[in-house]
């Protein structure tokens, strides 16, 4: 049995529902301009910085637009959009239960302080439960968005005793996100969305799940949950 002794959430997906937002957002404006936003498009650019995530879009669809004008289009419609989401299934239990249980717990999500704000903001309560929060898109010491590992590794480091990797968890549901996860070596349990091309990594992460309501805590050394 493996002995967690910290845990790093995602948000997009795994904790709040933006993703729906995200795919929404896009594909109203790929449409504008006769493009079709696919999923394929979309693992892509799930986990990574903004700027990245936003040039994928316009290299892979051709669109006619800078990577600020695609930015300024996406943020006056999430502007709309993030402040409605809601939270996704077992994910406020796990984490009111791993703070109850002084587990230390922070996100890491490739989202900027701007986006994280706006998704959060309707949960800022449930979100101060969580140590820190690593923004990957405009954190300075945040070098290269998933799938490289500086996102978790900046994480880990800012928690007071710095834990190493093999003492984290990683909880996350794009697949850009897992590599991250397994490439900074910590442990990984993927909740998947459901077109997600599970073959490359499902023999690399620890645990696959359909949400976090299926999670063991104890799986990992971690407190059981009490009823």
């Amino acid at each position: 049995m493996t002995s967690i002794t910290h845990v790093i959430f995602d948000v997009d997906g795994l904790i709040v529902d933006t993703e729906r937002c995200y795919t929404e957002t896009i594909s109203e404006i790929c449409q504008r301009y006769g493009k079709t936003f696919t999923w394929e498009i979309k693992a892509k650019q799930m986990g990574q910085k903004e700027a990245v995530s936003a040039k994928i879009a316009i290299d892979e669809l051709g669109l006619p637009l800078t990577v600020d004008e695609y930015l300024t289009e996406v943020r006056a419609k999430l502007e709309e959009k993030l402040p409605h989401a809601q939270l996704l299934p077992g994910a406020e239990k796990l984490i009111r239960h791993l703070h109850k249980q002084k587990i230390p717990i922070a996100v890491a999500t490739g989202s900027d302080k701007w986006g994280f704000a706006k998704k959060t903001a309707p949960h800022a309560e449930l979100f101060s439960l969580f140590h820190h929060a690593v923004c990957a898109s405009d954190d300075p010491d945040v070098k290269h968005g998933k799938p490289e590992p500086d996102c978790f590794l900046v994480c880990a480091e800012r928690f007071p005793d710095q834990p190493k990797a093999d003492k984290v968890l990683v909880l996350e549901d794009a697949p850009n996100g897992v590599e991250a996860g397994i490439k900074a070596g910590m442990h990984v349990v993927w909740v998947p969305d459901p077109r997600a091309d599970q073959s490359g990594l499902s023999g690399k992460v620890d645990q696959i799940l359909e949400s976090l309501e299926q999670f063991v805590p104890e799986k990992f050394g971690l407190p059981p949950y009490s009823s």
